[in-house]
């Protein structure tokens, strides 16, 4: 399975911030990933699942890495730990820093533009909390079809 195959995965908004993302994947520091379920809402898409894979792209839209979602929840906020907020790989101390930075990011002109408003944010906004691994993307994956 090539990367080609797979549901693609960006990271913030192109540029540097992204760039940091995908490095942090590619060095092991980052093993999870958090988005504001109203995004997923507002574009009517699935909410991932454990076992799917997605290639993760880079600033200049190519497949960087392979990721395979190791556990997916909907959480509030205020329910995000310190060890969640480490494994985002962003170099967050504490939960505390981590919802900072994600305030900051959900309430972004991006986002905003986005959503057509910008979001409240708050203790009980529902994030869609992700953890993963990178993967071979040449390994087939039991929790998708093959295609023949």
């Amino acid at each position: 399975m090539e990367h080609d195959d797979l549901p693609t995965l960006e990271l913030a908004f192109p540029g540097p911030e992204r760039d940091r993302g995908v490095a942090a994947i590619l060095s092991g520091d980052k093993t999870a990933l958090t988005g504001l379920l109203e995004i997923y809402e507002h574009a009517r898409e699935a909410l991932p699942t454990a076992g799917q894979r997605f290639s993760v792209l880079d600033s200049a839209g190519r497949p960087a890495v392979t990721i395979e979602l190791l556990d997916v929840q909907v959480v509030a906020m205020k329910e995000i730990d310190d060890d969640f907020a480490r494994a985002e790989g962003r170099g967050y101390a504490d939960a505390a820093q981590w919802r900072t930075a994600h305030e900051e990011f959900f309430r972004s002109e991006g986002v905003s533009a986005f959503l057509g408003r910008t979001p409240a944010i708050g203790d009980d906004t529902l994030v869609v909390a992700q953890r993963f691994r990178v993967a071979d993307p040449t390994t087939p994956n039991p929790a998708r079809p093959q295609r023949s």
